[in-house]
């Protein structure tokens, strides 16, 4: 995310951060809070997606109208799965 964050501005927040999506937002309450996340699947034909492992990650944006829970950034994404997936079903919690 290369710029202003909804969350921190301008503020360097490091590469492995995430958006959240309206459903998370609360009102941006959920802001700077970190997130223990692993990929389970993909949801296309590319096989076998995830790398295994988890990663954490932080919230420093919002992300309207995603269609998911979490938008991850290019770094964050490609440390749990192919960046070739697209869109991946994720495990997370606080």
């Amino acid at each position: 995310m290369d710029t202003a964050t909804a969350c921190f501005g301008n503020k360097d927040n490091g590469k492995m951060i995430v958006a959240a999506s309206d459903e998370l937002w609360a009102g941006g309450k959920i802001c700077g809070k970190m997130f223990t996340m692993r990929c389970v699947r993909g949801t296309n034909a590319v096989p076998n997606p995830c790398h295994g492992g988890s990663i954490t990650v932080k919230i420093v944006d919002r992300c309207p109208g995603c269609n998911g829970t979490l938008n991850l950034s290019k770094e964050a994404f490609a440390s749990i799965t192919n960046p070739v997936a697209g869109k991946i079903v994720i495990d997370y919690h606080q």
